[in-house]
């Protein structure tokens, strides 16, 4: 997943690039990205029951607007049962409407090996997104077409996302998202979340630090099999060191 934390982290070494938006694009553009982060937060909620995380991917982009791409991420078996890597597939197409304004739309696909509810449900789902930039300024729309997450009958769960991201030094940026996520047929399990974060290209890396937070009723606490306790979506502070190559 696109994912929250990693995004931070490597706004800072896309807001450089921009500078280069009027150079030739090659037909035919492969990248990949590492990072490890203090808390894997998606959408404001930890995944790694507030662990460390290792994560990565590889994108290939065509000149004409098409890409498709994975992204990996180690999660916990404490929030996924009998799961511990998360493995997102994604494709799209992305394009300008004017200048400064700019499309993109595609599918994802969220996929945790061995991971399963009880009863054998799956976590696994998919959603279709389509966002809308303006310079520094991204909306963002993203709806489930299976359950969401095995959540049963959830079908068309939605997510909405506003994020900025602004130079405010040489290769620093500062980055601001809030996001609300609706549950079909679960009006209990909506949410709010935020972030803001700061991140630094170092060259040899980029290092962020986020603050994350939801407004989850009870902090979305999590007991372990073993006994203990977290508070999953409460407010707390994200590092983050990665490196696009």
């Amino acid at each position: 997943m696109k994912k929250l934390i990693i995004a931070v982290a490597v706004m800072g070494a896309f807001a450089g690039s921009m500078a280069h938006a009027e150079d030739v694009i090659p037909e035919h553009s492969f990248t990949g990205n590492l990072s490890v982060v203090s808390d894997y937060r998606f959408r404001g909620v930890s995944q790694t029951f507030k662990q460390p995380a290792v994560q990565g991917g590889f994108d290939y982009a065509h000149s004409s607007g098409f890409y498709v791409g994975n992204w990996n991420s180690n999660v916990s078996g404490n929030q996924f049962t009998d799961g511990s890597i998360e493995m997102d597939l994604y494709g799209g197409y992305k394009f300008n409407i004017t200048p400064d304004v700019t499309a993109d739309v595609g599918v994802l696909y969220y996929y945790y090996p061995g991971a399963q509810i009880v009863g054998g449900k799956r976590y696994n789902t998919t959603e279709l997104y389509g966002s809308i930039g303006y310079k520094w300024f991204t909306a963002k729309y993203s709806s489930t077409v299976s359950d969401f997450f095995g959540t049963p009958d959830s079908k068309g769960s939605g997510y909405l996302e506003l994020n900025a991201a602004f130079e405010v030094a040489e290769k620093t940026t500062l980055g601001f998202h809030v996001g609300h996520q609706k549950v079909r047929h679960y009006s209990d399990l909506d949410y709010t979340d935020y972030k803001v974060s700061l991140a630094r290209d170092f060259g040899f890396a980029t290092i962020g630090l986020a603050i994350v937070g939801t407004d989850v009723s009870g902090d979305g606490v999590v007991t372990s099999p073993s006994g203990k306790s977290k508070k999953t979506a409460g407010t707390t502070g994200v590092l983050s060191i990665s490196k696009a190559f």
